[in-house]
Formats: C-alpha cells, structure tokens, sequence
C-alpha cells in the first residue's frame, strides 16, 4: 500500500472541497492509503473563528472507537462550514455526534482534553515537520502538493498528484 498524508482543517472551505475530490478520486487508486493528518489552519488564540481543535480532537476519538472517518469528516465540515453550528461548544459538538459508538466516551474525551495534546501535535507535524504551509496539503513518500492559500487544489492537481503515486 501506498500511503498518501492528507492534510486539512474542519473550518477550510478548500479542504471540504479537496475532500469530496479526494473521496471521488480515489476508488481509481486502490493501492492508495489514507492517512489523515487533521491540523488548524487558524490555532487558538487567534481571534479568527471558527476554531476546528474540538472537532479535530474528536476524530482522533472518533478514529480510536473504529468510527466510520469519512463520515466523521463530511458531518464535521457541513456542522462548521454550512450549518455554522458551534463547535467550540463541547455539549453541542457531541450532542451532533450522537451516533458515535461511545457518545459518552467521545463527550469525555473533549471535556477532559484526552487528545488536546495530540491535536497540538498533529500541528506541529503538519507544520514543523512535513512543511505545510496551506491546506488542504498532500504527502506522498517525499512528494508534495499544497494548496494555493485562498485558492486550494484542483480535482485535475489532485489526480496528477495521485497518479504519481501510482507509478511507485
């Protein structure tokens, strides 16, 4: 398998955008793995908003239950960039992932700040280490596309790219 990083923030139009392509591109590439690197465009305390850390925090919780990702993903892009539901609110942001396999668990999880520190982190990587600089971003092995700021990634980039990793 082929292991592609994907890099994206809940609150980035672009990146719900480069998710949809993604999700439409990639039955064409089955020996591509997804891994998801959630990270904020806009960390605290930037007074920008909404802030994604809860939602982020929430789909490594969501991920350690075995919940469907994808699904975690879409819900948590429509709650921000379409309903503007507020996800800074831990009661709301659980009460819209109900459904979840352990709700309680997952409502613990934010309360108590279980995967602040992994959220802090995954910053770090995405910043720090594999050199994003907009998202939504990409990782190939040692191949890289990044959005544009303000502009994102094109369908067309995005398949180019995963083609790239085909060739390995």
């Amino acid at each position: 398998m082929i292991r592609l990083e994907v890099f994206f923030d809940y609150a980035c139009p672009y990146c719900l955008e480069g998710h949809q392509n993604l999700r439409d591109l990639l039955p064409d590439y089955p020996q591509i793995e997804v891994v998801w690197r959630p990270c904020e465009a806009h960390p605290r305390p930037e007074r920008y908003g909404p802030h994604s850390d809860l939602c982020i925090q929430g789909m490594f919780c969501a991920a350690e239950q075995g919940a469907d990702l994808w699904t975690y993903h879409e819900r948590a892009y429509e709650l921000i960039l379409k309903r503007h539901v507020d996800v800074e609110n831990i009661d709301v942001l659980a009460q819209c992932f109900f459904d979840l396999p352990d709700a309680g668990a997952f409502r613990e999880a934010l309360r108590s700040g279980r995967y602040r520190q992994v959220q802090q982190d995954a910053n770090r990587y995405a910043y720090e280490k594999s050199g994003v600089w907009a998202v939504p971003a990409y990782r190939l092995g040692a191949k890289k596309l990044d959005a544009v700021e303000n502009i994102g990634v094109t369908k067309a980039q995005l398949r180019a790219f995963l083609e790239t990793g085909s060739e390995e």
